[in-house]
């Protein structure tokens, strides 16, 4: 059977299709729900047209695909907005399907299953409004939590100052307490804009992308160059889409930061994500 599912991200929407529990392909589109989000507290009309004008794009072509079941799943910049509903309320009349706003709990869960299948380990996943770190032991979620603070609403509040990000960073991984130790995998798109701008490829590939190792010397230095560049010339980085060019600093940052706090060596890049994780939890296979 034939499922598609669609991410309402901070930064992007993503279209999953997927035959029962083979990925098809994945595809994107970057929208900036969340821009300016940490100071207005609201979602701009502009934002939410485009944002819902993506999605109903998606939805037509899954179903020209043959989904027999569509999902569609949102995240921080929904849920935190006072007007999240207005949002929902317009997708659900475009085209007839009810979006669910995961909480920051279920966010970090739907990554841990899609990325590790069952297996033990961490996952940390830095989107566009919250960062999620969530570790799975003994077939049990041993830990979770979700901070709302994500490459963009980083970006909005310190700007393109290095000395600002990384001190800001810094505080508000704290917020995590103790985590336990364990293999940790990182997902979505600042994850994967790492691995893309480290393998330094023109066009996105994502079997060299899923298990790339990143290590903290490579964080360091990708930090110094975004933060030294201008979003012009990050533009022309190759590896990193150009969508991303203002925001990326600000999710690195946070990454650094979490690397930092954990006192991670390196982390392992996954392509399976909350994608596969949100169809797993839909049709009950955990």
């Amino acid at each position: 059977m034939r499922f598609a599912v669609i991410d309402v991200g901070s930064n992007s929407v993503r279209l999953m299709l997927s035959d029962d529990d083979k990925t098809i392909y994945k595809k994107i589109a970057v929208t900036k729900l969340a821009q300016n989000l940490i100071k207005e507290q609201v979602l701009s009309k502009e934002a939410i047209l485009r944002t819902a004008s993506a999605v109903s794009f998606f939805v037509s072509e899954a179903k020209e695909q043959k989904a027999k079941t569509i999902y569609i799943f949102a995240t921080a910049a929904v849920r935190n907005a006072r007007n999240g509903c207005e949002f929902t309320s317009l997708v659900k009349q475009t085209t007839g399907i009810d979006v669910e706003v995961v909480s920051g709990d279920v966010e970090a869960k739907i990554g841990l299953i899609g990325a590790l299948n069952g297996e033990d380990g961490g996952v940390i996943d830095v989107g566009g409004a919250s960062s999620e770190i969530g570790v799975f032991k003994a077939e049990n979620i041993i830990y979770t939590h979700s901070l709302k603070w994500g490459a963009v609403t980083l970006t909005d509040q310190c700007g393109q100052n290095k000395k600002i990000a990384l001190s800001h960073a810094r505080s508000i991984v704290n917020d995590y307490g103790q985590v336990p130790n364990s293999n940790f995998y990182a997902v979505g798109g600042t994850a994967t804009s790492i691995a893309s701008m480290l393998i330094g490829s023109k066009v996105y590939q994502p079997e060299l992308v899923n298990g790339y190792v990143v290590s903290k010397q490579m964080i360091d230095r990708l930090v110094d160059k975004l933060y030294s560049s201008t979003i012009e010339e990050r533009k022309r980085i190759n590896g990193l889409m150009p969508e991303r060019a203002e925001i990326i600093a600000g999710g690195v940052a946070i990454i650094w930061a979490i690397m930092e706090k954990l006192n991670l060596d390196s982390f392992k890049v996954s392509e399976r994500d909350n994608l596969e994780g949100y169809l797993s939890l839909k049709r009950g296979k955990l």
